[in-house]
């Protein structure tokens, strides 16, 4: 009974929140923002534990591994265009992928953070249920990998539009790829503003971001987290 209602009620807010955006369309009423803060002052109020609220809500969690499988259906749909543009696409992400991990990695060190919270940052930039699990892999929190997913989905879809306008960026191609790969989920749903290639474009590099830096979670990560920086 529980499972239903806290199911339910985060449905609720969630819609509530997309409404709030939908008639303000500020960056600060995103849903992925304004979403989980209205949850956190309902647990509060109600004296409901975060543990009994991840418990009793592990429904809509079990939802991610489908809606990963479901990346197979862009794919499908633009099959052409990903054998047109495969190199592009392919030698983009995989840069785009090595920066974000290695600026995280140096930033990380740099502000001298502990490697379980380096671990579970350095997903940061893919899809929510593809960075959970390179999180768990390489021994990540899931919980504050799935946080700064959000921020940076979130920062990155206020901020790459402005990017766009200053760099001049002007082919479908290019923006949809930069905001698919730099704001993944939040940087596509920005791209469909754009026009529908480069929401194509920037959901290809969501998807080839997400399968990248799983790569990169089994092949370099491990290794990179041996590595002892001086600043």
């Amino acid at each position: 009974m529980m499972t239903i209602l806290f199911t339910v009620i985060t449905y609720i807010i969630y819609r509530i929140s997309k409404k709030i955006y939908g008639k303000w369309a500020i960056p600060f009423f995103h849903p992925l923002l304004i979403a989980p803060i209205l949850l956190i002052v309902l647990i509060f109020l109600t004296h409901v534990s975060a543990n009994q609220y991840l418990k009793d809500s592990q429904l809509l969690t079990h939802l991610l591994g489908p809606a990963t499988i479901a990346f197979a259906v862009p794919i499908y749909k633009n099959l052409k265009i990903v054998k047109k543009y495969l190199g592009t696409i392919i030698l983009s992400i995989t840069t785009g992928t090595l920066v974000a991990i290695f600026s995280t990695f140096v930033l990380s060190k740099m502000f001298h953070l502990n490697p379980d919270f380096i671990t579970s940052i350095i997903p940061r930039s893919i899809t929510t249920p593809i960075a959970i699990e390179v999180s768990k892999e390489i021994g990540g929190l899931p919980t504050l990998t799935t946080v700064f997913v959000i921020l940076t989905g979130v920062i990155g879809g206020m901020v790459g539009p402005m990017v766009i306008k200053w760099l001049s960026i002007k082919t479908p191609i290019a923006r949809g790829l930069a905001l698919g790969m730099g704001a993944h989920g939040a940087g596509t749903n920005k791209a469909m503003e754009y026009g529908e290639n480069e929401a194509t474009f920037s959901s290809l590099a969501m998807i080839f971001a997400a399968w990248i830096t799983l790569i990169w979670g089994a092949l370099l990560i491990p290794g990179m987290m041996k590595i002892h920086l001086i600043f």
